[in-house]
């Protein structure tokens, strides 16, 4: 059973696109293939395995050393070199072309590709999420702001990023229009350093809009509400 989920496909346009992420159940390194191996019952021990594998392993290099290609049913390979000649008398120069061995897979897995039953689950998408809140003037943690002051919040994937209008830093009043942060001095995925605004007396929460995915941008933001309310004292 493997297992896929369906993520927002970021290099189009289209809000509607999405790409399915394959989620492995588990990786084998090669001990752990010879114990898989081992369960299905054999009069040879774990040693006598290893040194099978190993020389196996060797022999293949030495063949492709040699300059032959494999042919099995599990991975075939091939040469090719990679760069421009500069006419019909000139040399590999390896300063300016690479020998590349190539692995493709061979008839037993490629007759897997139409057996392996799949699954959709859920995708796992790194929300932002503000976990502290600290007024830099007076060092005090989810409490009072003062306008004009300067603010620290903590979390994760809270970096601003992303050219749209809402994208920023928000102090939402109780009533009223919320009013956004203009002077960000540290924009982090862990730490944000901003101006307070003039904001009116009151209670706040604070909001980030953000298109932060640590590569390419998202195609719609994504707003992080922090869960205390902070007051503002003029």
């Amino acid at each position: 059973m493997l297992k896929y989920s369906l993520i927002e496909n970021l290099l189009t346009e289209r809000t509607d696109d999405y790409m399915a992420v394959v989620q492995p159940l588990s990786s084998f390194a090669m001990d752990a293939v010879i114990a898989h191996l081992l369960k299905r019952g054999t009069s040879l021990t774990k040693t006598d395995v290893g040194a099978v594998v190993n020389a196996l392993q060797e022999t293949v290099v030495d063949i492709t050393n040699e300059g032959s290609t494999i042919n099995t049913p599990l991975i075939s390979t091939s040469f090719s070199i990679s760069g421009v000649f500069e006419g019909p008398l000139d040399t590999f120069d390896p300063t300016r072309h690479k020998l590349n061995i190539n692995i493709t897979k061979g008839t037993l897995l490629r007759a897997l590709e139409g057996n392996i039953t799949l699954e959709k689950t859920t995708a796992v998408n790194p929300l932002p999420q503000i976990l502290e809140v600290k007024y830099s003037v007076s060092g005090k943690v989810n409490d009072v702001l003062t306008p004009n002051g300067v603010v620290e919040l903590f979390g994760n994937n809270i970096k601003i990023a992303g050219d749209d209008v809402e994208c920023g830093l928000w102090f939402v009043p109780a009533s009223g229009q919320a009013l956004k942060a203009q002077v960000v001095v540290q924009n982090k995925p862990s730490t944000i350093i901003t101006m307070i605004p003039a904001l009116p007396a009151g209670t706040y929460t604070l909001k980030v809009v953000t298109k932060y995915t640590g590569g390419t941008l998202l195609k719609q933001p994504k707003t992080c509400t922090f869960d205390k309310t902070l007051s503002v004292s003029v």
